[in-house]
């Protein structure tokens, strides 16, 4: 059963391909894929969105074995992906998530539980910083949130307070799938200095879900969401079966993009 629990991680600023290179490499994911990475106008964003597919397709195959060109990806009306192919019984509700941000890329997966990824980065503030920036989200955030948002201390602390409240509430909403009309206020988190996280929905506590948030450095963060399918959107639901929640080891893996394409499509650059 572990075998389908995966927590990956790159970071694209240590892979910088020449632009004949990367052009090569994305040809392992099917035509369709190529279409969706090479409509990004700088090359930074292409780059995250050929390592997120990759990821996709990396994971799927070290689970299933099964060949990059058999693997069907698809996604809902939402948006979330979800695997066409139906593999081993022993992972009944087997669905991933990915998210990028900055640096990094990243994705996660679980056998039989809902799972929901966020990274967040504070490259989205390099404009000069200020108040006025959080202020135009506060109605994403309950009152108690935005209380502990707006005096968290100083302008850098608050940013930061303000960023790992959104990569919950934006974790949560890709766990179940739900797409953006799904009213980020709804959600209440609770916290003990961002450990011991809790949530609120509709003011009613839910124990049927586990959080995990981490600081990947200075710049960046990432929220892990794991919680039981039955709390699906209903585009989403498949079979799913009750299982009770434990605590994973959420540590990410460090990969690269070398270690995640198959081995005869780096033999033009190796030697």
């Amino acid at each position: 059963m572990d075998q389908g629990i995966k927590r990956w991680i790159v970071d694209i600023s240590h892979w910088n391909p020449s632009e004949n290179q990367f052009y090569f490499i994305i040809s392992v994911l099917p035509p369709h894929e190529r279409s969706t990475i090479t409509r990004f106008v700088k090359f930074k964003d292409r780059k995250r969105a050929f390592v997120s597919r990759l990821l996709q397709y990396s994971l799927v195959h070290e689970v299933s074995c099964l060949p990059f060109d058999s693997i069907f990806i698809d996604r809902t009306l939402e948006g979330k992906p979800f695997l066409r192919n139906k593999i081993v019984s022993s992972f009944p509700n087997f669905n991933f998530n990915v998210s990028h941000h900055g640096n990094y890329v990243a994705i996660v997966s679980e056998p039989l539980y809902l799972v929901g990824l966020d990274i967040v980065s504070n490259e989205i503030l390099r404009q000069p910083a200020t108040l006025d920036f959080v202020y135009g989200f506060a109605s994403y955030f309950t009152a108690l949130e935005w209380k502990e948002i707006v005096n968290a201390g100083t302008l850098t602390e608050v940013l930061a307070s303000f960023l790992r409240y959104w990569s919950l509430k934006e974790a949560f909403v890709k766990a179940i799938g739900a797409g953006v009309g799904f009213g980020l206020n709804r959600l209440e988190f609770h916290h003990t200095n961002w450990t011991n996280i809790s949530v609120q929905i509709d003011g009613v506590e839910s124990s049927s879900w586990m959080f995990w948030l981490t600081k990947l450095d200075e710049r960046h963060w990432a929220s892990i969401v794991r919680g039981n399918p039955r709390d699906a959107t209903e585009t989403f639901k498949k079979a799913f079966s009750e299982h009770h929640l434990k605590v994973p080891n959420e540590g990410f893996t460090i990969r690269t993009v070398e270690e995640l394409i198959p081995t005869a499509f780096m033999e033009p650059f190796s030697g």
